[in-house]
């Protein structure tokens, strides 16, 4: 319930983000050299890019793989330890 409740808050977010990259995108003229306010525009274009791309990256999921890949290392890692362990105890019982 709470993970849903997160998703839809970034794809709120999101629709927010996009609304405002297309209402502002025909009004930022990219023409007539470099000036602050092209400068202006382009930052703030690739800003809003990025939270765009922030909302994507957490609405798919990204971190969840990644997530649970890095416990699947770490329960691996941790069998590897306990073998290890298990083969030292008994190599102390025998001697």
């Amino acid at each position: 319930m709470v993970k849903r409740l997160k998703k839809a808050k970034h794809v709120i977010y999101l629709v927010i983000a996009l609304s405002m990259l297309v209402i502002a995108l025909p009004r930022i003229s990219f023409a007539g050299g470099m000036d602050w306010v092209n400068i202006f525009g382009i930052v703030w274009v690739l800003f809003s890019l990025l939270i765009i791309g922030a909302h994507l990256h957490f609405i798919l999921g990204v971190d969840e793989e990644k997530k649970r890949a890095l416990e699947a290392v770490r329960r691996a890692k941790l069998r590897q330890w306990e073998m290890k362990l298990v083969d030292k105890q008994e190599q102390s019982k025998s001697v």
